[in-house]
């Protein structure tokens, strides 16, 4: 009887130990499957958040949404009214990507705020514009009138060179795309020019004889391109220059999301939206 009970014991034990290393083999293939998933899961993030002015580029961008989610992603839109929080916000890590600036105005922020972000091409152009303010029209400018312009260094440029392509005032000959006031070395009619934060410039517009605006911001606030007094030359040194482009901080210019958002942007679709919706005041630049 003592024999059998040892017998027992000892087919009850081996039994034990052979069900241990079963559960510890499964937990073991268990681990790493799901480590592989993880590795997945960091390449390719299933949500891709955008920082984006308002108009055009918030809208521009949700017309590209359909296409761009179809790819298997998620686009989250964050919406800024000023041109240095969303470069500060993709510079930290906040947002996969931004799609609100051109280029000179990236070169000069990253020169002036030590941040690596990099564009990774562009979506559209939008014509700067003259807009009536308590005068109506050029020919009627008073002297001494107060003209509104951006006070960031790339777009003032920009003013300033299409106030000096109607006449209004000469830059220096080498100003070009570096231009301020200072480079100012003909005011003939004593015009006040004065430096306000871009998006400001339009709400201004009751307060001075005119103003220099970006084209969104028009865009914002529903003046259309048919209503400036003067708009920049397709062919201007601006038109060339001032796409507005989509940027990731550096590094991340292969990832495979940020080259399927920039096909999206560059579908036939959002070129379609872009002409139909803001009639030349914003032009796609693919």
């Amino acid at each position: 009887m003592k024999k059998k009970l040892s017998l027992l014991l000892a087919l009850v034990l081996v039994f034990a130990i052979a069900l241990s290393a079963c559960s510890t083999d499964e937990g073991s293939e268990g681990t790493e499957g799901n480590e592989g998933n993880e590795g997945n899961e960091g390449t390719t993030p299933v949500t891709v958040k955008v920082g984006a002015s308002i108009t055009p580029h918030a809208e521009i961008l949700e017309a590209a949404r359909a296409d761009f989610e179809a790819k298997g992603y998620t686009l989250e839109i964050v919406e800024y009214t000023d041109y240095v929080q969303p470069n500060i916000a993709l510079d930290g890590g906040d947002l996969d990507a931004n799609y609100f600036q051109h280029q000179p105005y990236l070169d000069e922020f990253n020169a002036s705020n030590n941040t690596s972000i990099v564009s990774v091409g562009t979506v559209h152009y939008e014509p700067f514009g003259i807009y009536a303010g308590k005068t109506t029209s050029l020919e009627d400018l008073p002297d001494g009138a107060t003209i509104a312009v951006p006070n960031d260094a790339t777009n003032e440029a920009r003013a300033l060179l299409l106030l000096e392509a109607n006449g209004l005032i000469t830059l220096s000959e080498d100003a070009g795309l570096t231009a301020t006031v200072l480079d100012i070395e003909e005011n003939p009619h004593n015009y006040k020019i004065t430096e306000l934060e871009a998006a400001q410039v339009s709400i201004s517009l009751p307060d001075v004889d005119i103003g220099v605006i970006n084209g969104n911001f028009a865009i914002q606030a529903g003046l259309k391109a048919s209503d400036a007094l003067a708009i920049e030359d397709k062919d201007s040194l601006a038109a060339t220059t001032y796409a507005n482009v989509l940027c990731v901080k550096e590094g991340n210019e292969q990832n495979q999301a940020t080259l399927d958002l920039l096909e999206s942007l560059h579908s036939d679709t959002v070129r379609t939206f872009i002409e139909d919706t803001y009639e030349g005041a914003v032009v796609p630049s693919f």
